[in-house]
Order: structure tokens, then C-alpha cells, then sequence
């Protein structure tokens, strides 16, 4: 009997350049020399560190109806980077709806493979090693930023309080001051309350 098998590809931006084509390309190919059917492609433009990726989602939800027998992937980073537990977890899941997984570049990650454990959790804390230092290279050079002296964040707009309160005493509301002041109406209203918590 054909295993009936759902594709899910992964790139990290959706700016246009990235995408999931190759992946696509070879997975299909592989389909069609295992002589199995693809039910459905699950795509996501985003991060793999995120749980909330909407195709991911969804797969996950179809999973549980068994509308297919085996997850294939590119490989485990792809499928999520949120971390080893996370990624055991969504693995687990997928065993417990009788849904077999298989990663395509790394063909130990296989639900049926005796050392799967193992090499997933060595896999995942990998992934979730190269997310952090992702995070501390940024960290670092938020670090530098600061340290030069320069301010991060949006820059700050100044308000000229005199004239809010001249325009305030003229009978015009902080609505129609804002447009006149050339600012945001919240951009206002923080420098009033800033004002009255001095």
C-alpha cells in the first residue's frame, strides 16, 4: 500500500529571497522513487524558532485526523529550531497520532530508525545552539552600539509643552493639537503624562 505523505518546507524570510523550490524539487523527487503519494505541501515563511507558524500548525491539526502516514521534511532544522524539547515534543506528537516522520537530508532522523532518540536530541540541541548564537552576535552588537554612544530605539520627538498648554488654553483639544504641533497623538500624550509624573 502507497504510504500517503505530507511535505512540510520551511525559509526564514518571506522578502522574496528565499525559497522553498529546491527543497520542494528533491522532496518530490523522492516521493516518486519511493512510490508515494504527496497528500499535501505545508509551507512557512518564518522563523523555525517560533511555535505559531501557521502551516505548521496546520499539519500538526491534520496529523491528529490522519490525513496522511508520514511527515517528510529537508531536514530537522527545518522542520523547528524552537529547541531539543520543543522539537521531541512535536516528534512525540506525531507518534502518538500514528504519523511516521522521516527527515530527507538526514535519513537517521526516521521514526522507524533504532537510534532515533539520540540523534534527534543531539540534532535539536544543535539547532537550538546556533539560534543562541544568533541571538549573543546581536546582543554583541547592540553592545557596540552602545558603547559608542549612540541611542537605540526610534529617535525621541521633542514636544514643546509651552505651546500644548497656550493651544490647550485656547480651547483645543490634544486631538487636534497633535497635527497642529506636527506629532503623534501618543507621541503627545506620553509627553503629557511625562510631565505630570515629574
Amino acid at each position: 500500500m502507497s504510504q500517503r505523505v505530507a511535505l512540510y518546507a520551511r525559509v526564514s524570510r518571506d522578502d522574496g529571497k528565499q525559497d522553498t523550490a529546491n527543497q520542494l524539487h528533491e522532496l518530490h523527487e523522492f516521493c516518486k522513487r519511493s512510490g508515494w503519494s504527496i497528500e499535501h505541501e505545508y509551507i512557512d515563511r518564518m522563523t523555525g524558532s517560533r511555535s505559531d507558524r501557521p502551516q505548521f500548525q496546520r499539519l500538526l491539526s491534520d496529523a491528529s485526523r490522519r490525513k496522511f502516514d508520514q511527515v517528510l521534511f529537508w531536514s530537522l532544522d527545518r522542520f523547528s529550531r524552537e529547541g531539543v524539547l520543543p522539537t521531541l515534543r512535536y516528534l512525540e506528537q506525531l507518534d502518538s497520532y500514528r504519523v511516521a516522520w522521516r527527515s530527507y537530508t538526514e535519513p537517521y532522523f526516521d521514526s522507524c530508525g533504532v537510534f532515533r532518540d539520540a540523534v534527534i536530541s543531539i540534532a535539536a540541541t544543535l539547532a537550538k545552539q546556533e539560534r543562541l548564537r544568533i541571538s549573543e552576535r546581536t546582543k554583541a552588537g547592540l553592545d557596540r552600539v552602545r558603547r559608542s554612544g549612540r541611542r537605540l530605539g526610534r529617535p525621541v520627538v521633542g514636544v514643546d509643552l509651552n505651546a500644548v498648554a497656550r493651544l490647550q488654553r485656547q480651547g483645543k483639544s490634544v486631538r487636534d493639537i497633535a497635527p497642529e504641533l506636527g506629532v503623534s497623538l501618543s507621541t503627545l500624550m506620553r509627553s503629557l503624562r511625562a510631565k505630570r509624573a515629574a
